[in-house]
């Protein structure tokens, strides 16, 4: 355990308390409950409730953020965080938003040679069958700048793509469609800059998506990864680059897959994962001897502005 002083701190956990998913809801909680049984004193504030103005005038120190999604964690929040000179956990503006645009960090990526999976820009009169014959089927359409998978289809026929895409662009007006790489599916959690246990997810289905992530009983985590010691150091490594090549502090966690022929394909980032006790990262960090309580307060350690 490390040693943490927050005796004169007074911290805001920012959190929503009307959501589509109640998981959003439950990280927020999560980590107010364990803020506060290790003995900081934590409040709840839901910005979509309350004047963030508040946050100054109830005399707030620091903010964890425990915000998903727009304007949770694409560096709006963090800007007016920043605006204020409010420490706050996570990542900055610059790296918030480019993290939640999936295209700007795959041309990030691609740039510090980090492989990523090839992709073409879509556009309702989009030329579908030229896209299809480029990237070969099946293939993933998904909005640029959604979380949690949503709006993301597994296209196997050539004539459903122009139906992926309007189901994306519901989301978002950026749609990308990306080949399809298979093999394991891996996530890697950073905690400040060093890189957790791998996680491996083995899904039922042929698709991590939002009912695999958050419904299904199905699918399973594993961690200890079941890799050998020496593949999963190079993972480590190469995640925590691309972490690095965003800009990303604090936090966070890189999403992956492991082909058929042990290349990597770096797929996302996430800024500001989920954080119940059942969550990707604190398992992570249990199988590296951090119980959750240590793992809120190291995050909230790394508080910061810009």
């Amino acid at each position: 355990m490390i040693a943490h002083n927050f005796d004169n701190d007074k911290v805001a956990v920012l959190l929503a308390a009307v959501l589509q998913s109640v998981k959003y809801l439950q990280s927020g909680q999560a980590v107010l409950d364990a803020l506060r049984r290790s003995g900081v004193d934590a409040y709840p504030f839901d910005p979509a409730e309350q004047a963030l103005e508040e946050l100054l005038h109830r005399g707030f120190n620091r903010a964890f953020i425990a915000l998903h999604g727009r304007f949770g964690e694409d560096g709006t929040i963090q800007g007016v965080l920043e605006w204020m000179r409010l420490p706050y956990t996570g990542s900055g503006v610059m790296a918030s938003a480019l993290a939640m645009d999936k295209w700007r960090t795959k041309l990030i990526w691609q740039a510090t040679g980090i492989q990523s999976p090839r992709y073409e820009l879509l556009r309702a009169d989009s030329n579908f069958e030229q896209v299809a014959e480029t990237l070969g089927l099946p293939l993933i359409v998904k909005p640029a700048r959604e979380g949690s998978t949503i709006g993301l289809s597994k296209v196997h026929h050539q004539q459903d793509l122009a139906a992926a895409y309007h189901l994306a662009a519901q989301h978002d007006a950026l749609v990308l469609a990306e080949e399809f790489i298979a093999g394991k599916e891996l996530t890697v959690a950073v905690l400040g800059e060093t890189p957790l246990p791998v996680v491996r997810i083995e899904i039922a289905g042929e698709l991590y998506d939002y009912q695999a992530k958050y419904f299904s009983n199905d699918t399973k985590y594993f961690c200890p990864s079941g890799l050998s010691a020496e593949l999963e150091s190079v993972i480590q490594k190469q995640a925590l680059r691309a972490y690095q090549a965003l800009g990303c502090q604090g936090w966070g966690r890189i999403d992956l897959i492991l082909s058929q022929t042990n290349q990597l394909y770096f797929l996302e980032a996430n800024t500001s994962p989920g954080m119940t006790s059942h969550s990707l990262v604190p398992m992570a960090a249990r199988t590296a001897g951090i119980s959750f309580e240590d793992l809120v307060l190291r995050i909230l350690d790394l508080a910061h502005v810009e």
